[in-house]
């Protein structure tokens, strides 16, 4: 296992493009549609969000995203980890990245959308062991059955 590189993706490469359809039909697969909050290429385009990759040599092993929602608040999004790297640390290496990102910025708070469903338990686990809380919906999602709200306070 080569070191795991994370860098800023535009988005424009068949493999993030086909790694990031998996991640679409598995959460379409699993999640009713009023309840599916990732965004599409389009959506991870916008100039609010940043995306990256991230490769173990040539491999494309995970990707993650941070959307501004407010100069002091910020959102993860479409975090994904390829199967097979599942539970090898790949998550928690982005996930520090990410809020490392999000502390530079200047953001005081940092939250996200997870599913409440039992397929997405490791994901609210690893959230939760870096600091995040549950918490109630935030910028403009509603309370919902599926979905876990949950958030960091960063900067203390």
């Amino acid at each position: 296992m080569a070191e795991l590189t994370i860098a800023v993706d535009d988005l424009s490469g068949a493999r993030i493009a086909e790694f990031l359809r998996g991640h679409t039909e598995e959460m379409r697969s699993i999640t009713p549609p009023g309840s599916k909050h990732a965004l599409d290429l389009d959506g991870l385009r916008e100039p609010e969000v940043t995306f990256w990759t991230v490769l173990d040599g040539d491999g494309l092993v995970g990707c993650g995203a941070l959307k501004e929602l407010d100069a002091g608040h910020g959102e993860i999004k479409s975090m994904r980890v390829a199967g097979e790297r599942m539970g090898q640390g790949v998550g928690s290496t982005l996930l520090r990245h990410i809020i490392g990102v999000a502390v530079e910025r200047g953001y005081s708070r940092l939250s996200l959308e997870t599913g409440s469903f039992g397929f997405f338990a490791p994901a609210r686990g690893l959230y939760a062991k870096h600091g995040f809380e549950v918490c109630g919906p935030f910028a403009g999602y509603r309370e919902d059955p599926n979905s876990v709200f949950m958030t960091k306070v960063l900067g203390t």
